[in-house]
């Protein structure tokens, strides 16, 4: 990944949604009582500088990716002017010191492997629960997860990834109701790997498939949004119990570098809530599944014809 074009389109995209009132600065762009447009969006170099506390040379070489032995203070400084949250300073961070480390050639990861006791606990989960790995890279699945989302047992090893399946698999835009934020946030989430791991082949070849195959993709990868999304809420329409409201929560899987337990669940009582029990019992007893559709008994197994997406 270019570090320093990232870091460049990172802090420009930054800085244009802020706007000079927002941070205490007076309205410059009035004169005699009339506004003048602005050149850019948001803030310029300069009132970021003078905001941080740095001269606007020393800001600009950092922008450029030119700056050299940056230190933590003046990150810090730029980072509060910026009002960026914890992933966005985490990514910021990372790229405004990617440049100035010795570069070095580790060996490769070894092969990402869930423990047997991990693959235990989540079949004996009531709900919808997988373990992610580096670049959205699906390790694990249980049966209701599958069958909830899709079926990872389907696809080629190299295709079970959450992202991928998002933006190039058309089942995944049916199956998100709001596909749209959903997307939006893989691909945020993404930029958040690529900066904490430039040098890392999957995700750099994961992030140039996508750019590739995905007009969306590269829509939404241009609005340099950086998120982590460790919880969050999102509505699933499911082809035969119809739509599932879920929340879900991302849990470190201790001992295991990088690999992260995704657990959905609905409120208890809820019509979602019956829907996943509906959904679980089906998974459980797959034959009574296919007897209630052949005897007609069942939901059908088709989509309505319009969707919030």
């Amino acid at each position: 990944m270019d570090t320093n074009g990232e870091l460049r389109d990172f802090l420009r995209a930054r800085r244009a949604r802020l706007k000079p009132e927002e941070v205490g600065l007076v309205p410059a762009d009035q004169h005699l009582g009339q506004a003048r447009s602005r050149r850019v969006p948001g803030l310029r170099r300069e009132e970021i500088a003078q905001l941080a506390g740095v001269s606007v040379d020393y800001y600009a070489r950092l922008e450029q990716g030119r700056a050299r032995h940056v230190s933590e203070p003046i990150l810090v400084a730029i980072a509060d002017t910026l009002r960026l949250n914890e992933t966005e300073r985490a990514y910021f961070f990372a790229l405004a010191t990617t440049h100035t480390k010795t570069e070095s050639h580790p060996s490769p990861p070894p092969i990402p492997r869930v423990r047997p006791a991990i693959h235990r606990m989540l079949e004996e989960f009531n709900s919808p629960a997988l373990v992610l790995g580096r670049g959205l890279q699906i390790l694990a699945m249980n049966r209701l997860a599958r069958s909830f989302l899709f079926d990872i047992e389907a696809v080629s090893a190299r295709d079970r990834n959450l992202a991928k399946w998002i933006f190039l698999d058309p089942e995944a835009r049916l199956r998100y109701v709001d596909w749209e934020g959903t997307a939006a946030d893989m691909a945020a989430v993404l930029r958040a790997e690529a900066g904490a791991r430039p040098n890392d082949r999957l995700v750099s070849d994961l992030v140039g498939e996508l750019a590739v195959k995905s007009q969306d993709f590269r829509r939404m990868w241009a609005d340099h949004r950086v998120s982590a999304c460790l919880n969050g809420a999102m509505r699933i329409q499911h082809p035969d119990v119809g739509t599932i409201e879920v929340e879900y929560e991302a849990l470190q899987v201790h001992g295991a570098q990088d690999q992260k337990l995704i657990l959905y669940a609905a409120p208890e009582g809820s019509q979602s809530a019956e829907a996943l029990n509906l959904l679980a019992s089906w998974t459980a007893r797959p034959h009574l599944r296919e007897s209630d559709h052949s005897s007609g008994n069942g939901a059908a197994a088709t989509y309505p014809e319009h969707h919030e997406v």
